[in-house]
């Protein structure tokens, strides 16, 4: 994974925590956009409104808090307390399909949200 070296070398005097918690916001939001496409494909309950309106929440503001943590804003304790709540709304209903694609992405939201959590 050289984007780890490209990404230390451009947020020098960034805490290993933040890096961290960037790579998985931005893991998170490929994630769900990925998931998103899967849900889409498969209709039926997996399309349903409400499902698809959380995964899009948690696409926005995994990129948001990623952002605001890359632009090194002091109000990305905020960014993160949200990311770490919508991601684990959208893991807890990711959950709900017994389903090999939804189940990694629920695991990926719980991983973001726990790194948020600390951020925050």
């Amino acid at each position: 994974m050289t984007h780890h070296t490209m990404a230390g070398h451009h947020t020098s005097g960034m805490s290993a925590d933040m890096q961290a918690c960037i790579d998985l916001c931005q893991e998170c939001h490929t994630t769900c956009l990925e998931t998103l496409t899967h849900c889409l494909t498969m209709g039926g309950d997996h399309a349903a409104p409400d499902h698809i309106g959380l995964m899009l929440d948690c696409v926005d503001i995994c990129r948001t808090s990623a952002d605001f943590m890359l632009r090194h804003s002091a109000r990305h304790t905020l960014t993160c307390g949200v990311c770490a709540q919508v991601c684990d709304a959208c893991a807890a209903d990711c959950e709900r399909f017994d389903d090999d694609f939804m189940r990694a992405c629920a695991a990926t939201c719980r991983r973001c949200a726990q790194s948020c959590r600390q951020m925050a």
